[in-house]
């Protein structure tokens, strides 16, 4: 299987109503465009094959019992995220905003990722992503797994106090009244590096068998998809939906592309349509993941608790994009894997030490606007 410049589900034949019937391109939401022009980009590594598992999970056969409370769904929903997954990240700019207009190229890739709950607690609930990957080279022979750690997500039960984004690398507090969070849940979403990314609040609805949580809008930085190829805006402002399937989850985002003014009349540079599907796998085993986390668990720990003082004692704050030429992610990551490399046992003053003078160097507290695209 290829990860990226698959043609898409974007892309499917459709019959032209014309004299003589002939099979022509069709991409979807732009069905006149010239189907070479709107072949997506996205990765092209070779990966191994995949065997989907098919069987419903028992996650999703506990959300058909009728007799658990909403809360009890809500919980078993959020959990339910967790498993090993193949995952196909498709995204579509389905209109622009710019005199002369032309739709850039969809973009498409997909990975096998592994998704370990990190904490379990009443009105908390943690999960880890793990990128696990195995490669095929050009004569077919296989390697792996390599494993990346990935972003974070953590969910809070009727979450009153935010950290929500606010572009230019800063963030700041929002509070929330007790009516506005009663019976919802925040989503709090991480960088690689356990740094923030977004928070918004959201409600879990279970109808007809189905249970889906849909978020309220809210701003977040770009992606590295985004980022890598676009200067000309600089927050997504999007609205979130995570719907869980027998064999998986689907996220949903309907984003807004917005090009940021200091006088707050921003605008719209175009409107983009995201499905992220997670399809539950049996093979290859993902679970090296876990065993990586079990050798930089600590420091990882360490971090997040570094984040969760950050959070408590500022009301705003930004990152620097570089510091000694390098990113946070590239400094978190080497540390961590001297830790997964190395066969002696892990030093926590050593660790804690270097998780807080690491993030401390990137952090600027006051809300300067010194920051980055993430």
């Amino acid at each position: 299987m290829r990860i990226g410049f698959l043609l898409s589900s974007f892309l499917v034949l459709a019959v032209c109503a014309e004299e003589k019937q002939t099979l022509r391109g069709h991409v979807f939401a732009w069905p006149f465009s010239e189907v070479a022009e709107m072949q997506p980009r996205g990765g092209s590594t070779q990966g191994s094959e995949v065997e989907l598992d098919e069987a419903a999970s028992l996650n999703w056969k506990r959300l058909q019992e009728e007799t658990a409370t909403d809360y009890v769904k809500d919980a078993q929903a959020i959990v339910a995220l967790s498993g090993s997954y193949r995952v196909s990240f498709d995204f579509l700019e389905t209109m622009g905003f710019k005199e002369g207009y032309t739709p850039p190229k969809p973009y498409f890739s997909w990975g096998t990722e592994h998704v370990q709950v990190l904490a379990l607690e009443p009105d908390f609930i943690s999960l880890q992503h793990s990128l696990v990957m195995y490669f095929k080279d050009k004569d077919g022979k296989e390697s792996g797994p390599m494993v990346m750690k990935h972003w974070r997500q953590d969910w809070s039960y009727e979450d009153a106090d935010l950290h929500t984004y606010q572009g230019r690398a800063t963030w700041a507090r929002e509070q929330k009244s007790a009516e506005e969070v009663q019976g919802k849940w925040t989503q709090a979403v991480y960088q690689v590096d356990d740094s923030p990314r977004y928070e918004v609040l959201g409600e879990w609805v279970h109808e007809g068998g189905v249970s889906t949580w849909k978020s309220e809008r809210c701003w977040r930085p770009l992606p590295r998809r985004e980022f890598s190829v676009r200067d000309d805006y600089d927050v997504l402002q999007g609205v979130h939906e995570l719907t869980i399937t027998p064999t998986g989850w689907v996220h949903v985002q309907r984003n807004q592309k917005l090009a940021l003014a200091e006088d707050g009349n921003h605008k719209m540079v175009g409107k983009e349509l995201g499905v992220n599907r997670y399809e539950r796998i049996l093979k290859p085993s993902l679970l090296a993941a876990e065993e990586a986390l079990e050798k930089s668990g600590e420091y990882w720990a360490e971090v997040r608790e570094m984040w969760a003082e950050v959070f408590e004692k500022n009301e705003t704050f930004s990152l620097r994009a570089m510091v000694d030429e390098k990113k946070l992610f590239q400094k978190h990551f080497a540390y961590a894997g001297q830790l997964e490399r190395s066969e002696e046992p892990y030093d926590a003053v050593k660790g804690r030490a270097h998780a807080r003078e690491t993030i401390a160097e990137f952090l600027q507290v006051g809300g300067a606007k010194e920051g980055a695209k993430y």
